[in-house]
């Protein structure tokens, strides 16, 4: 949990000066969906190890 909690305390100071808006929620969106696709992507490899690879 103090990871956690430790990731949510450094995402926040990384964008609290940032400067303009405009970046600011580029960045935003940029950082949550590289979380999201490096989500699938580590999805779809569990799914592929749990079924198993054809040979």
């Amino acid at each position: 949990m103090s990871k956690l909690l430790l990731f949510k305390d450094l995402y926040i100071e990384a964008f609290r000066n940032l400067g303009h808006y405009i970046v600011s929620s580029y960045l935003k969106v940029l950082t949550w969906s590289c979380v999201a696709l490096i989500g699938v992507i580590s999805y779809a490899f569990i799914y592929r190890l749990a079924t198993g690879f054809p040979i």
